[in-house]
């Protein structure tokens, strides 16, 4: 595939990297200080830019017919809005708060402990996330995602940064150089705490699930995540 890479960062370069080794191409490589108004001859594109961004570069991926995946965050109140502009181009649009294969087993294994503990209402609920100073959301998508499952599978009803009330879980953010991610749910009660937690050591599990869900919507239609990709959920 001949591969247009929207945000050529760390982790676009990484991206580029893989996608190389897997016996792609990069047509286009764009970062916040270049545009684009043309996708022609670039088979899929793959969106890690900044918040700003994202939505121009998915919206002129749909409107030029070229699939695009996205894995940035911070833009999500629109996403609706791409979704229904997919629909209506017959589009290819994929977002994943996280391409890492491990995150995305992680999730599944979030939803069941969330299911179990749904009548266990003295174990208060939070989450505790850890990236690298350069990030610029927080909370993490994925932290997001993970609060979000949580409240589909239990009685909670949002998430706060700040004091949680009751019906709320909380989320810590932190910021510390070189950390490439860390998740953690956390369970108290007076008398005991469960924890369920991921570590990435790496940008590579990011970068290879981000070219594989490039590979798989290839010459598909609709909107998809990362469980159609995997199979899994």
């Amino acid at each position: 595939m001949n591969i247009a890479l929207f945000g050529y960062g760390k982790m676009g370069k990484a991206i580029e990297s893989i996608a190389i080794q897997r016996g792609h191409t990069i047509g286009l490589k764009l970062s916040k200080d270049t545009k684009t108004d043309s996708l022609e001859n670039i088979d899929v594109a793959i969106d890690f830019s900044v918040p700003d961004s994202a939505y121009g570069n998915i919206s002129l991926a749909i409107q030029q017919e070229t699939p695009i995946i996205s894995g940035t965050t911070g833009w999500l109140h629109r996403y609706d809005d791409i979704v229904e502009l997919c629909k209506q181009k017959n589009g290819t649009f994929l977002y994943a708060s996280n391409f890492s294969l491990g995150v995305n087993i992680f999730f599944e294994v979030n939803k069941v402990l969330a299911k179990l503990m749904k009548d266990f209402p003295q174990y208060k609920t939070s989450i505790e996330e850890i990236h690298h100073t350069q990030k610029l959301d927080a909370p993490s998508g994925t932290a997001i995602s993970l609060a979000k499952d949580i409240i589909e599978q239990t009685n909670y009803k949002n998430w706060s940064m700040d004091e949680p009330k009751p019906n709320e879980i909380g989320i810590l953010a932190k910021r510390i150089e070189d950390v490439h991610g860390t998740h953690v749910i956390n369970y108290d009660s007076e008398i005991d705490s469960i924890s369920i937690k991921h570590t990435a050591h790496s940008r590579q599990g990011f970068a290879l699930g981000a070219v594989i869900a490039a590979e798989w919507i290839h010459n598909k239609k609709g909107v998809f995540t990362m469980k159609d990709v995997l199979n899994i959920g």
